[in-house]
């Protein structure tokens, strides 16, 4: 009975800080976000490294790439819906720490442009590669996509170790006998 209510505490315990690190993350694109409209949209752009990116102001009513452009109501629900159900699960799921990590990023990116999307009905975008054709994004957009490839890489890890793994039915190899 005390080892399931440690259970219980050390998961609740980083849920907790999982979410604490998910309003950090969206905090921190909130706040890049200020900066590029306070600063950046009078300007529109401006040199950042140059020849390699520049930071441009740019409101974005869709998802990425801009699709589903112009559909504000259903981006809200799909992506509030999918928000709960994540940050419900970063409270109350116990995972390894990489997986907890790879949801905390997906989140907190996804809170991030959440926001803007419910205040204004588009996200800041503001960061633009110079040296291949690609949209403009933001930090909330290199959280969501970190965590996605980190996800994948997980993923394949385990689908690696599982093939490499023999087969629990196999008979064990004896030593000794000859």
């Amino acid at each position: 009975m005390e080892k399931q209510t440690q259970n219980r505490a050390g998961r609740l315990r980083a849920g907790l800080l999982s979410l604490l690190a998910v309003a950090a993350l969206a905090g921190l694109d909130q706040l890049i976000k200020a900066w590029a409209v306070a600063v950046l949209q009078p300007r529109g752009s401006m040199p950042f490294l140059p020849g390699v990116v520049e930071l441009q102001f740019v409101l974005n009513d869709g998802m990425a790439f801009s699709m589903l452009s112009g559909r504000r109501g259903l981006l809200l629900g799909a992506t509030g819906l999918i928000l709960a159900a994540l940050l419900l699960i970063l409270l109350l799921r116990r995972m390894a720490l990489a997986e907890r990590a790879v949801w905390v990023l997906v989140a907190g990116g996804g809170i991030g442009n959440f926001i803007d999307r419910a205040r204004t009905g588009a996200v800041v975008d503001y960061l633009n590669f110079q040296f291949i054709r690609f949209p403009v994004f933001n930090f909330a957009d290199i959280c969501v996509t970190v965590g996605v490839a980190l996800l994948i890489l997980l993923l394949l890890l385990d689908l690696r170790r599982e093939s490499a793994a023999p087969p629990a039915d196999a008979p064990k190899p004896s030593h000794g006998d000859s």
